[in-house]
C-alpha cells in the first residue's frame, strides 16, 4: 500500500515553512509551548504590527498610481522635520491597527508631540508601543527602500498628563523590537530578546512567513554606511575613523538614507553603519525611543554592539521623550574599532588597540 502522508523532503520542508507563519512564531518563542498570557498577548500584538506593515506595504506599491500619496503635507512635525504624506498615512494605521487589539493603553511616535492614549484600553491594556512609521521617507518620493521601527514596552502607571514619565527608562525595558523593510519584498525582523528572526511577506499567502532564525550579524564586515556629506561637520574623531578606512582596501561605503535599509544589509552582510552627532546637531539626529534603541536590543540579540561613543545604547536614560542620539551599531569588531578612535569607555574591556582588529 502507498503512504500518502509521505511527501519528498523538499516539500516537506517547503510546507513546514509555509506553516510558520509569525504569529505562530512568536507563541512559541514566548511560551515554549504553554501559551501563557503574555505569549498569547505578544502574539496578538505581532499580528497587529505585522496588519499595519501590510497596509502600509500595499500603499506604497501602489503610491505612484493613487493621487494625493506622494509628496509633502506642507506641516513640519515636533522633530521641525518636513512631513511626508505618507509619514501621515502610515502614522494613522499604526494607531488604528493597534487601538483595536484591545492590549495597547498608549502609541507613541516620532510623528507626534505626546503618547497617544487609547482609554478604553487602559483598564486591560499592558503594553506602550513606540515606533517610526515612515524611516528614511526622504526615499519615498524616489522609490527607494524606506521601512518602519518598532518595540514594545510594558504599560507602567497610568500617566495621562502627555509627560510619559515611565517612558523615560533604558532600553533594556524593551519586551520586543524590529523593523519593517519595504522593498523589492516586504521583510519583518523582530526579536522579544530570544535571537532575531526574519519574516518574508508571501503576496498569495498575506502572510509574513518564517525565512531565518537566530540571524547572527558577522563579527565584522567590509561595508560602512555614513552620510560623508556631513564630513566637515563631524568631530575629528569620526573623520580620522572614515579616513583610515579610504586608506584600508577592502572597505565600501553603502548608504542610502534609510537606517532600516542600511541596518538590514548590516545584519545580514556585517559592518557598521554610524549617525554621528555634527556641529549643528551634537546629539545625531536619530531618535533614542523610537530608532536607535529598538535596534540596539535587536542588534545584540543577534551578536552585534549598539553604542553612542561614550556608552552602550541601551544604557541611556531618556530626559524627554524625543530625545536624540548618536549612533555606531553593527559587528562587534567594527563598532569596536569605532570607539578606538572615538577614545571613549563604552566597552568595558581594556581600550582597543586599532593594530589588534582587523586590518
Amino acid at each position: 500500500m502507498v503512504d500518502n502522508t509521505q511527501l519528498p523532503p523538499a516539500q516537506e520542508l517547503a510546507i513546514s515553512r509555509d506553516l510558520m507563519t509569525l504569529s505562530r512564531h512568536v507563541l512559541q518563542q514566548v511560551g515554549g509551548g504553554s501559551y501563557d498570557a503574555q505569549a498569547q498577548d505578544l502574539s496578538a500584538l505581532m499580528g497587529r504590527i505585522a496588519l499595519a506593515g501590510k497596509l502600509i506595504s500595499r500603499h506604497l506599491s501602489r503610491s505612484g498610481l493613487v493621487e494625493d500619496a506622494l509628496g509633502s503635507t506642507g506641516s513640519v512635525n515636533v522633530q521641525g522635520e518636513e512631513v511626508k504624506k505618507m509619514d501621515q498615512y502610515a502614522n494613522r494605521i499604526f494607531i488604528r491597527a493597534l487601538e483595536q487589539s484591545g492590549l495597547v493603553c498608549r502609541l507613541a511616535s516620532e510623528e507626534m508631540e505626546k503618547p497617544y492614549y487609547i482609554p478604553e484600553n487602559c483598564p486591560v491594556g499592558r503594553y506602550t508601543l513606540l515606533f517610526d512609521p515612515i524611516d528614511g521617507s526622504s526615499n519615498i518620493d524616489v522609490n527607494l527602500a524606506v521601512g518602519s521601527i518598532f518595540s514594545v514596552r510594558q504599560q507602567e502607571g497610568n500617566d495621562e498628563t502627555g509627560e510619559a514619565l515611565d517612558l523615560l527608562q533604558d532600553g533594556r525595558k524593551q519586551l520586543a523590537a524590529g523593523y519593517i523593510l519595504y522593498g523589492s519584498g516586504t521583510v519583518l525582523v523582530y526579536t522579544i530578546g530570544k535571537g532575531v528572526h526574519s519574516f518574508y511577506l508571501d503576496p498569495s499567502l498575506g502572510e509574513f512567513i518564517l525565512v531565518q532564525e537566530n540571524i547572527q550579524v558577522p563579527s565584522t564586515g567590509n561595508t560602512y554606511s555614513i552620510n560623508e556629506g556631513n564630513f566637515c561637520s563631524w568631530p575629528e574623531s569620526i573623520r580620522q575613523y572614515v579616513m583610515h578606512l579610504h586608506r584600508t582596501p577592502g572597505y565600501t561605503s553603502r548608504y542610502s538614507g534609510a537606517l532600516v535599509a542600511d541596518m538590514h544589509r548590516i545584519l545580514m552582510l556585517g559592518g557598521v553603519y554610524l549617525y554621528p552627532g555634527t556641529e549643528s546637531h551634537p546629539d545625531g539626529k536619530l531618535r533614542l525611543l523610537y530608532e536607535t534603541a529598538p535596534m540596539a536590543f535587536l542588534m545584540e540579540q543577534a551578536g552585534g554592539r549598539a553604542s553612542t561613543g561614550t556608552q552602550n545604547v541601551l544604557d541611556v536614560i531618556p530626559k524627554k521623550l524625543h530625545q536624540r542620539t548618536p549612533l555606531i551599531i553593527g559587528s562587534p569588531d567594527d563598532v569596536a574599532l569605532v570607539e578606538s578612535f572615538v577614545g571613549s569607555g563604552a566597552s568595558a574591556q581594556e581600550p582597543v588597540q586599532v593594530s589588534e582588529l582587523r586590518r
